[in-house]
């Protein structure tokens, strides 16, 4: 199976594509799709399903993984979180992929053995986990730990146990 996992944001999306084809997990691409301050959030959203249509015809994933809704103090926050996490989810519709949403607190704990860990014990345990040579930055951790934890899911679900959910 081959995962696009996307950690949305407007302005530093983390995206990764993970192959665990052939048995361990391996980080076939990782990085951040940055969006200057200077761009208005529609040139951001185009940007972000660009780049992840890019991604998917590159890479041919099997199916797309991402950080479910997260609660924020701020209702301006939460709608950019909301748009850029429906760019994403289009680039993925339109190339027919089946999308999945993940907690953020099962993340962690499917990453760290904790809900409750920071970023910089996601990104510890990401580059222990897949062997990477140097730690990736946060938004790269985050996406990259979101297809780790799809693909345990799946593993998972094999054995009866349910999913994240499909949308």
């Amino acid at each position: 199976m081959r995962v696009l996992s996307i950690d949305a944001s407007l302005r530093h999306t983390g995206v990764a594509v993970i192959d665990a084809n052939g048995g361990k997990p391996r980080a076939l691409y990782f990085g951040v799709i940055h969006n200057a301050t200077v761009l208005r959030s529609s040139s951001c959203l185009v940007a972000i399903r660009d780049r992840l249509a890019e991604l998917i015809h590159m890479h041919e994933p099997d199916c797309c993984a991402l950080e479910s809704v997260i609660y924020v103090q701020s209702y301006k926050t939460a709608i950019l979180l909301g748009a850029a996490r429906g760019a994403a989810i289009l680039a993925a519709a339109e190339r027919g992929l089946p999308v999945f949403e993940y907690a953020p607190t099962r993340i962690k704990q499917a990453t760290v053995g904790r809900g409750s860990a920071d970023k910089n014990q996601v990104a510890f345990m990401i580059r222990a986990l897949l062997g990477l040579p140097e730690t990736p930055t946060a938004d790269a951790a985050d996406a990259l730990a979101i297809g780790l934890t799809h693909l345990r899911s799946q593993e998972a679900a094999r054995l009866g146990v349910p999913t994240g959910a499909r949308i």
